[in-house]
């Protein structure tokens, strides 16, 4: 394989210093799999993000991690809110590298919608959980208002607000120790800080709300302060989700202009999903988000991040197979995709999907070399 005749999707993706092989990425997904609800990874984690990284994926971005016990999604979601939970996220990112990947973990907070039962399947197929707040859960928020069907959350003061970006940093610091590459703020799907994005749960009328401005404050000074405490080497990036799809709520617009923002302030790559703030019905199909995407990609179009590179924006949303893949990337719509619920059902995609590409030649495409039998017809 060669530069000329690679398709995009296998080339490298530069990521601040480091480079990432190919431009497929593991999205975080959370596994609701620690049983002990000390937010410590176990030997599932190492196990399944190993897996992918020797699947293929070029960047591999672990599950939401709370940055505060009570920003927990669950009791079984991981944690970096103390220095006790560093050795064992080392253990997980000793995996991803061992399989090749770049390593990143996602840290989050889920304000109103935390402290929730996890999601484990139905007789029917769909899921049970995430929709009703555990008894006694310190709950918190940028405004007074519940998320249908979960407890009413207390509203944040100024204080807490500055705590919380005070634990992003904190967190951001303990995911370098445990070696990770990349440090993804949560910033979409309805958690803390989309609830301060969107006018829909954002009723403040001090400085962290009232205004547009105001709203993306927190947003702002948390990516400032995770850049800071990371230092020059790591990628910062955020996932957003650009459109709540509800009248009054974020739009693709908004978005954009935060993301121009955001990347000033020091995020190097912009993850562009979509919805979880509030119910809301809205068209769902082979790349539906992937617009979004490239609405953020045009915002931030010429721009130079502090690191000295081009942002890198990922698009996702049920891309599931190589040529849609590509695809995505020839139109320049971004500049990586990633991959979720497929990988669930095949953490080879990668590999499967550069098999269907043509190619051929894997210790230049940067992939496992005792898997390149597969590749014989």
């Amino acid at each position: 394989m060669n530069a000329m005749s690679a398709p995009l999707l296998l080339t490298p993706l530069p990521l601040r210093h480091r480079q990432a092989r190919n431009r497929l990425v593991l999205p975080p997904m959370c596994m609701y799999c620690v049983d002990s609800g000390d937010g410590v990874p176990t030997d599932f984690h190492v196990l399944h993000y190993g897996t992918r990284a020797a699947g293929g994926f070029g960047t591999v971005i672990v599950e939401a991690t709370a940055v505060a016990a009570n920003g927990r999604l669950s009791p079984a979601d991981l944690g970096l809110w103390e220095d006790s939970q560093v050795p064992a996220h080392r253990r997980v990112v000793d995996a991803i590298h061992a399989g090749g990947a770049l390593a990143g973990v996602q840290l989050g907070h889920g304000g109103r919608k935390a402290g929730t039962p996890p999601w484990r399947p139905a007789a029917d197929g769909t899921a049970t959980g995430r929709t009703t707040t555990l008894e006694g859960w310190d709950l918190v928020a940028p405004s007074a208002e519940a998320y249908p069907g979960h407890a009413t959350p207390r509203e944040m003061s100024e204080e807490e607000i500055r705590q919380t970006i005070a634990d992003f940093a904190s967190a951001a610091r303990r995911a370098v120790e445990a070696g990770y590459d990349l440090v993804e703020l949560h910033g979409a799907h309805g958690y803390l800080i989309h609830q301060f994005l969107s006018p829909l749960s954002n009723h403040r009328t001090d400085a962290y709300g009232g205004s547009p401005e105001g709203r993306r404050r927190l947003a702002l000074e948390a990516v400032a302060a995770v850049r800071e405490a990371v230092g020059p080497d790591t990628v910062v990036g955020i996932r957003l989700s650009a459109t709540d799809w509800a009248e009054g709520g974020l739009t693709s617009a908004d978005t954009a202009e935060l993301a121009h923002q955001l990347v000033a302030q020091g995020a190097d790559v912009l993850h562009i999903s979509t919805s979880g703030n509030v119910p809301a019905r809205f068209p769902i199909g082979p790349g539906y988000q992937v617009r979004f995407a490239a609405e953020v990609k045009q915002a931030v179009a010429g721009m130079t991040t502090p690191g000295g590179g081009e942002p890198v924006v990922i698009a996702v949303g049920l891309i599931e197979n190589g040529p849609q893949a590509e695809q995505v990337l020839i139109t320049g719509q971004a500049d990586a995709v990633a991959v979720g619920r497929y990988a669930l059902r095949d953490p080879y995609a990668p590999l499967r999907w550069a098999h269907e590409l043509g190619v051929t030649e894997w210790d230049k495409a940067g992939f496992p070399l005792p898997y390149w039998r597969g590749t014989w017809r």
